[in-house]
């Protein structure tokens, strides 16, 4: 028995990438640049940098909205489809990052794992939902 993978037209995951990566950017963004900066300045006080180290940055974010659209958006029935899977891949990713710190980094403030992990689903979620409306409008459903 051989599986065969859908085809898939390129205009709706260009869509549903481009939403998707614009949502959680600027989403992410607002969060970490002007909601919760203090939070983090506080809680992490020198081991923040002063400016974000880019090149890591671009890596998970090239990595992670991949993982979304392929996962939460592509692989998703529908658009509330999308938003569980958003939430699910989100829980699994902030509380690895979140609780692998608080594991092995001194001091590591117990207050950010909560914050940082309910952020990562809200972000996730809403990322691979904006993913899937933006492929259904292009596809023509609704």
């Amino acid at each position: 028995m051989t599986t065969t993978l859908p085809v898939r037209s390129a205009r709706p995951v260009a869509a549903a990438l481009l939403a998707t990566a614009a949502t959680f950017l600027a989403l992410d963004l607002a969060w970490l640049g002007v909601v919760a900066r203090g939070l983090y300045e506080r809680a992490l006080g020198d081991l923040l940098r002063p400016d974000a180290y880019l090149p890591a940055a671009a890596l998970f974010y090239a990595f992670y909205v991949a993982v979304t659209v392929g996962w939460a958006v592509l692989g998703a029935a529908s658009k509330g489809d999308a938003a569980r899977r958003g939430a699910g891949l989100g829980f699994v990713a902030y509380a690895t990052y979140d609780l692998t710190n608080w594991a092995v980094i001194r001091d590591w403030p117990a207050l950010l794992v909560p914050v940082d992990l309910a952020w990562g689903v809200v972000l996730t979620t809403l990322a691979a939902l904006a993913g899937r409306a933006a492929h259904d409008a292009v596809r023509g459903n609704r």
